[in-house]
């Protein structure tokens, strides 16, 4: 079935469809990494957005039930070059056709994704559709996609009660802004008794488990919108150690005064270069995220820039020293992507167990 991705600049492409049929309005953003599609499609801050994927083949090692970051497809829609319909991989068990298909999730391949990601790259991240409907006109629809955004995509993804995973390690309390289950993964690999909470859950709610420490997830939209979250985190500054990922990187800089603000296209792949300033490396490193820490807003006396894009110099991580936080922008559980910077979970269990032997040293 023939179909069409129309920006909101007016800009049309003509493909074929897969997956769903239909229409689907959301806002397009590209991903630069060249394998991982089946993470992209179930990473919770992709909520609201339909991804196109720059390497041109997708859909070649089928889709499986192990590489999933939450419990379905996330996206709105998806934009390929060429689909692969004859995968190839011992672990697969269906195609990204059917998948998507079976998740009612429309795509389209067959464009130019090139030229595509050279507009947004250009003109910055805009709005789209992408439509199977024979008497589609562009001319009719502008104002409607232009009017597209993405509403309350917190609340959409957060899980709706506290989830225990059991450990016998240093306890977790993992606040949900849209979780990549990797990051579960990550802290009960080095041994931890992980509770995860909803977006909306109170500060005494989350103490009350008496946690070691507390993680800010990764998850969608602009984080000035998330008022109740970023009161939430002020009201655990000095409690516990902290560690922010992605979004809750954004929201303990909103927390503590910053400003943050949307990049012209943003970041998203699994080949992104970050320096550790401390370890003076550079890491490659998976990102998903259209949002930044303004420089000029940090308060310096409080906060230190820790890691740093190499492409666009945009800050990537803060330490914060006057009290146990440090947070990252870009997926130390890199799902997808390389693992390099998993140290800062290593990072994290540290803090925790300085933390505590300075309370017991002071009780005594």
């Amino acid at each position: 079935m023939k179909s069409i991705l129309a920006l909101e600049d007016g800009t049309v492409f003509y493909g074929n469809s897969f997956g769903a049929e239909g229409e689907v309005i959301g806002e397009i953003v590209f991903n630069t990494g060249m394998t991982g599609y089946q993470e992209v499609l179930t990473d919770p801050s992709y909520c609201g957005q339909i991804v196109a994927m720059t390497y041109p083949l997708i859909g070649n090692y089928g889709v499986n039930f192990e590489d999933v970051e939450s419990a379905r497809p996330q996206v709105m829609g998806f934009i390929v070059r060429e689909l692969c319909k004859s995968p190839s991989n011992w672990r697969s068990v269906e195609t990204l056709n059917d998948y998507l298909k079976r998740h009612n999730i429309i795509g389209i391949e067959g464009i130019d994704t090139r030229a595509l990601t050279r507009i947004l790259r250009d003109k910055g991240t805009m709005n789209g559709i992408i439509s199977t409907k024979p008497d589609f006109d562009i001319k009719e629809r502008v104002d409607e996609i232009k009017a597209y955004r993405i509403k309350d995509p917190v609340k959409q993804v957060t899980i709706k009660e506290v989830m225990h995973y059991e450990g016998k390690g240093y306890r977790v309390a993992l606040i949900d802004y849209g979780i990549k289950q990797n990051i579960v993964l990550s802290l009960l690999k080095r041994g931890c008794d992980v509770y995860v909470f909803p977006a909306f859950a109170k500060a005494e709610e989350i103490l009350s488990v008496n946690p070691d420490g507390i993680m800010l997830s990764n998850g969608p939209g602009d984080p000035k919108e998330c008022t109740e979250q970023i009161n939430t985190i002020k009201e655990l500054l000095g409690k516990k150690p902290i560690f922010g990922i992605c979004l809750g990187h954004q929201l303990m800089a909103l927390a503590n005064n910053a400003d943050t603000e949307k990049l012209k296209y943003g970041h998203r792949g699994c080949n992104h270069p970050v320096k550790d300033l401390e370890k003076d490396i550079t890491y490659i490193t998976s990102q998903n995220h259209g949002y930044t820490i303004v420089e000029q807003s940090i308060d310096k006396d409080r906060m230190v820039v820790s890691h740093r894009n190499m492409n666009d110099g945009t800050i990537e991580g803060i330490r914060y020293k006057d009290m146990p936080v440090f947070t990252v922008q870009f997926h130390p559980e890199a799902s997808p992507g390389p693992a390099d910077t998993a140290y800062l979970f290593d990072e994290f269990i540290r803090m925790m167990e300085k933390h505590n032997k300075e309370v017991k040293d002071a009780k005594t």
